[in-house]
């Protein structure tokens, strides 16, 4: 964690004589001020009195403060004792400019002036807000988030594209990326964990773009998507012996359909005295054992060189005497090395894949390995995948914003020259109430999984009749 001065955001300007470079504040920091602060009312549409432009107040009064900060002092300030100094600098300079505003006004634009020098701006109270799943920035004028699984239009803007783009530039350079004209699109990540996509004009025609995947400060568990209703116990108790008996498990999903979260919650159960290697190109994973080695990939520089690709990693990975792999995600020709290192001696390894279906998932392996430019027959690449996959989670993104496990399929072997797999539970839509939301059903199949008597060698027994259908 860095200083105080290094973590407050100086915008770019000069500062008596010098330049002052952009910081974005950490999480303990924001973590810190969200203890010291009331909870997060709804954001409300910027206010002023009549004949005061609220935005160029709020720019004006920002360069002014700048100027009156002792950047020495700042040194040796608590993040509380800092805010409470530039609300004390900014009602003085309010004062001082005898800007007619009203006791609310004023409170609300100290309070956006202390975000933007110590925060994202216009975002903190939407990132502060844990209802919030998702912040979606159309330029600076339109601001959504999806809240409760409901995508919603929010009255939070920023001053301009200038001023949107300096709030991408501090959180992408924050984790050593670029992004200009030259180099238009980026991933990152905040200090959170929290997932970040930005792509700017001449790809983005209206203006620059920020997508914001909110992760909890504390990770999800079991027992909440119990709570939610996205699968059962009957279900999560055999997803947790599947991690400890060292399955390899394929999670398989459509985008936000919670594929990262599920994967986060399931290698929760790998031992702690096991050596884990997390492969990512963008951090997300928050893993809670104590052993665990996070690798992230490396985009191209500006001459479009030096870039570590995630099968780079992989093979790497290979050579660091890991339990466990958990690749974040395979989108490319780092299957053919996972695949390999699964039916290899490295059983329990975790990864998501974009698919609709468990068909469409065994499918979409065999796709990559071919863009991978390894050439083998259809019938022996199906066997490598049949050997190296032990079961298939389909998680879905319902019509009401609500995550269900579909199916949890185990794959048993081959029939000819088709991967054979049996379901062992399933979610069935029923219908939709006259609210929207969604019915349905979680039901066993009656079929017990092979690897049942596996799970019993470890010591681990299973709920008697879990794998019994219901009585309808």
């Amino acid at each position: 964690m860095g200083t105080l001065k290094d973590q407050i955001s100086l915008w770019n300007i000069s500062l008596k004589g010098a330049a002052v470079a952009e910081a974005v504040t950490d999480s303990q920091t924001r973590a810190h001020i969200a203890e010291t602060q009331p909870p997060p009312t709804p954001p409300s549409k910027a206010k002023a009195s009549p004949g005061v432009d609220y935005y160029a107040t709020k720019k004006k009064l920002h360069q002014q403060l700048l100027t009156r900060i002792d950047l020495n002092s700042i040194e040796t300030m608590t993040p509380e004792q800092l805010r409470n100094e530039l609300g004390v600098l900014l009602l003085a300079q309010i004062e001082e400019d005898a800007i007619p505003l009203n006791h609310e006004e004023r409170a609300r634009l100290v309070s956006d002036l202390k975000n933007e020098i110590m925060g994202l701006g216009p975002l903190e109270p939407l990132l502060a807000d844990a209802a919030i799943s998702e912040i979606m920035v159309n330029g600076y004028q339109n601001v959504y988030v999806e809240s409760s699984g409901r995508i919603e239009l929010t009255d939070v803007r920023f001053n301009d594209d200038a001023h949107l783009m300096k709030i991408i530039d501090k959180i992408v350079s924050r984790v050593g990326r670029r992004i200009d004209e030259s180099s238009p699109m980026v991933d990152a990540r905040l200090p959170d964990g929290s997932r970040v996509n930005a792509i700017i004009p001449p790809l983005a025609l209206d203006g620059p773009v920020l997508t914001i995947r909110r992760f909890s400060v504390v990770p999800l568990e079991m027992k909440d998507l119990i709570e939610k209703n996205t699968l059962t116990p009957a279900m999560a108790e055999l997803l947790s012996a599947l991690v400890k008996v060292k399955c390899n498990i394929l999670i398989s999903g459509g985008t936000g359909s919670g594929k990262t979260t599920l994967l986060n919650i399931l290698s929760g159960y790998i031992p702690h005295n096991e050596r884990i290697v997390t492969i990512e190109d963008t951090a997300e994973l928050q893993l809670q054992q104590d052993h665990v080695i996070r690798l992230e990939t490396r985009p191209p520089n500006i001459e479009g060189k030096a870039e570590i690709t995630m099968r780079a990693l992989v093979k790497n990975t290979l050579r660091m005497r890991p339990d466990r792999i958990v690749l974040g995600e395979v989108r490319s020709a780092e299957v053919i090395d996972m695949l390999q290192a699964m039916n290899t001696g490295h059983d329990g390894s975790l990864t998501t894949v974009h698919a609709n279906s468990p068909r469409d998932s065994l499918a979409r392996l065999e796709n990559l390995v071919g863009m991978g430019g390894l050439s083998l027959p259809g019938k022996a690449l199906r066997q490598l995948i049949s050997s190296s996959i032990h079961f298939i989670v389909q998680v879905s993104r319902q019509s009401d914003g609500s995550r269900k496990i579909t199916s949890i399929q185990e794959i048993i072997g081959m029939e000819g020259e088709i991967i054979t797999s049996q379901e062992i539970f399933c979610y069935k839509r029923i219908g939709t109430n006259p609210d929207g939301t969604v019915e349905g059903m979680f039901r066993a199949t009656g079929v017990r999984p092979k690897v049942s008597e596996k799970i019993q060698t470890y010591g681990i027994r299973l709920s008697d009749g879990m794998f019994e259908p219901p009585n309808d």
